[in-house]
């Protein structure tokens, strides 16, 4: 055969193995709920399709979203003779394989709608998506791609790199995996059977990390060392990227160190031996342009509800409260209210659940189980009732105009705000008993109490102010040696005067200041003042006599009025005369009658001056009604004491000489005396030649 006809038909008989050769259709239907300590087929109809084969060497489900290591596991149950399985818990894994020979579709379809999934928790939570597929590469329903760890110690990551682009599976193509979800992490790092290479690198730019592998070439992943960030996705294990001795390609850190699933950097070569030697890599497969469309997997999920968020409610004071929850499960599901947190029948099925009317606090539980499932994860939910204050005050008295008073106020719980108005919303006082300021008109203060949150109505407090009585100071005039009666005017009242007294009138004997202090039946205290003056009869100490006046000095204290006649009386204390003579003077004190006194006295009518020159005027000195004074001696002198004559009612007047001599023109001085017990009267006058 030439060369052209063995082309021809390699050509033809490869493209008669691809043709017979084509990849299995599977199908799964299964979105089911969990109950906590039961088992639960992954599927509910499982079909396998074939064109060209009916039966395969094994098939693989595994748990690839939402495994929980040590509480997850997948358990072929039933007869299947044919088939046999085998659990890996690291990789969340079912192996169903032939006992002998490969097993037909139908009794892998058979044994696959027997595996269940038990969990082990009383309380479980989240989804858990399971993959089944032909082949032994991790299958994530998220992204559509498989993933597939190749053991290999000591390879480089180059070396790596090239290898993954060289394999294929079922026709994808290979790359080192580029994990972008946490999802990737758990089915590509966590739950694979070994650690190694990843298709990361700063080695084109120190510091900037990015994919150069597979359909995120030349994306960035990551931008520093330890302390950078990610503009996307990243998972670096603790204080990695470190960059420790050119370290420019991501690995999968191995099992044990730090957190798993977590990267760090290498070398191309990385460590010869302990946690750091490349073990292996991971080659992913799935959106490579070119890449066939497979349903060589297939998926099944189930549900465990879970309640998601639930919302108490509080209210002040009885009545219905409006309780919350949502689950995992949306349209699916359905949230259950109960009144025991375990055991009983729903009393309510919904997100919103509206109270009966409430007097006190009580919880319910909600979960998203379905009813009768059994053992759950009841969430309590509660309706808090918060009492309200009950608020109490004691009626106030009248109080006085201009006195304060002390209002009282109880509440049940809380404290106590005081406002000047129905409205203010600022308290002018906190506490149980507040003291108002002075009050001249009647008011109204305003209560409520608050306690947690809770506000009672608001109460008003009359406070009647009731205009105290007028007392009026007064000014009490008595006389000297006898008694007054100070009066306080308010009948009906209790007194305490300054002297001690307690009755409504207290009687003084003696000048000064006093005060009584009145309290009134509403215990308002007014104070009344007195003055008390005292006052004295009056005594005639002097009477002055000038010419034809005459002025009058006494003593005592009071409102004193004079007179001549003891008739006719006058405010003044002089008195001016036509003539002189011999008069009565008479003092009385007129503000309470106290007293009166009098006394005689002479008033005399001289010349001041004469001039004895024999022309007829004023020839002669002498003292005008001279027989008024029958028993007066007039005694003249002159200015050196010298005595110059005498005058009687027989020698009544002087005619300028003395002993028939002339005496000089000058000031001359007289004593008189005029006799009836009368004082001297002394003058002088002015002789003028």
């Amino acid at each position: 055969m030439n060369k052209i006809l063995k082309l021809l038909y390699f050509f033809l008989f490869s493209n008669a193995i691809v043709a017979q050769n084509a990849a299995p259709i599977l199908q799964a239907t299964g979105n089911q709920v969990y109950c906590p300590q039961t088992s639960l087929p992954i599927v509910t109809t499982m079909s396998i399709t074939d064109t060209d084969d009916v039966g395969i060497a094994a098939m693989y489900i595994q748990i690839s979203s939402g495994y929980v290591f040590g509480q997850d596991v997948l358990t072929l149950t039933g007869t299947h003779p044919a088939i046999t399985s085998s659990w890996n818990a690291t990789e969340g894994k079912l192996t169903l394989s032939g006992t002998s020979g490969d097993p037909t579709y139908l009794q892998f379809k058979a044994a696959i709608e027997s595996v269940v999934f038990t969990n082990s928790s009383l309380n479980p939570s989240g989804q858990r998506i399971f993959s089944i597929t032909v082949g032994q590469a991790n299958y994530l329903e998220s992204t559509d791609h498989y993933y597939q760890y190749i053991p290999n110690t000591g390879i480089s990551w180059t070396n790596a790199k090239n290898a993954a682009a060289a394999s294929t599976y079922y026709g994808l193509q290979g790359y080192l995996a580029t994990i972008t979800t946490v999802e990737e992490v758990q089915i590509s790092g966590v739950q694979a059977s070994g650690a190694g290479w990843i298709g990361g690198s700063d080695e084109a730019n120190e510091g900037v990390w990015k994919w150069v592998t597979g359909p995120e070439l030349g994306t960035t992943f990551w931008n520093g060392a330890v302390n950078g960030s990610t503009p996307n996705f990243a998972f670096w294990n603790a204080n990695e990227p470190n960059n420790q001795g050119e370290e420019d390609y991501a690995h999968v850190t191995a099992p044990g160190v730090g957190q798993p699933g977590s990267w760090n950097d290498l070398s191309n070569v990385g460590a010869s031996s302990g946690n750091y030697q490349p073990k292996g890599y991971i080659v992913e497969y799935g959106g490579m342009p070119g890449d066939p469309v497979l349903q060589i997997s297939t998926t099944s999920i189930i549900t465990i509800p879970i309640i998601t968020n639930v919302a108490n409610a509080t209210r002040c004071g009885s009545g219905s409260v409006t309780l919350l929850a949502t689950s995992n499960m949306g349209s699916l599901g359905a949230i259950n209210w109960y009144t025991t947190p375990t055991g009983g029948t729903p009393i309510f099925t919904g997100n919103t659940f509206i109270t009966p009317i409430l007097n006190a606090t009580t919880d319910y539980y909600v979960d998203a189980f379905p009813v009768g499932c059994g053992l759950g994860n009841r969430i309590q939910v509660t309706a808090t009732i918060k009492p309200v204050p009950v608020i109490s005050f004691i009626t106030p008295s009248p109080v006085c105009q201009n006195t304060n008073t002390i209002l009282q106020a109880n509440t049940s719980i809380g404290v106590i705000n005081w406002y000047d108005s129905n409205t203010s919303l600022i308290p002018i006082f906190t506490g149980t008993s507040f003291t108002t300021p002075n009050l001249n008109a009647s008011t109204t203060y305003y209560i409520e109490a608050i306690s947690n949150g809770c506000q009672s109505n608001r109460l008003a407090i009359p406070v009647q102010v009731v205009p105290a009585p007028t007392v009026v100071d007064e000014t009490i005039i008595f006389c000297k040696n006898t008694s007054v009666t100070l009066q306080s005017r308010l009948p009906g009242c209790s007194y305490l005067w300054s002297t001690g007294a307690t009755t409504q009138n207290c009687a003084v004997t003696s000048a000064s200041v006093y005060s009584v202090v009145i309290t009134t039946p509403l215990n308002c205290n007014l104070t009344k003042n007195f003055t008390v003056v005292e006052h004295t009869a009056p005594e005639i100490t002097s009477i002055k006599v000038e010419g034809l006046t005459a002025e009058i000095s006494i003593t005592g204290t009071g409102i004193f009025e004079y007179s001549l006649d003891n008739i006719h009386f006058q405010s003044s204390n002089f008195f001016n005369f036509i003539e002189g003579g011999v008069y009565t003077c008479y003092v009385k004190e007129t503000g309470t009658n106290c007293g009166y006194d009098y006394e005689d006295f002479v008033v005399l009518d001289y010349p001041r001056f004469f001039t004895p020159n024999g022309d007829g005027f004023n020839d002669y000195w002498k003292i005008n009604g001279m027989n008024l004074f029958t028993n007066a001696t007039i005694t003249i002198f002159d200015r050196y004491g010298k005595l110059i004559t005498m005058l009687n009612t027989k020698n009544p007047y002087w005619d300028g000489k003395l002993n028939g001599e002339i005496v000089p023109s000058s000031d001359y001085w007289f004593v008189a005396n005029l006799g009836n017990n009368t004082s001297e009267i002394k003058g002088h006058f002015t002789l003028k030649r």
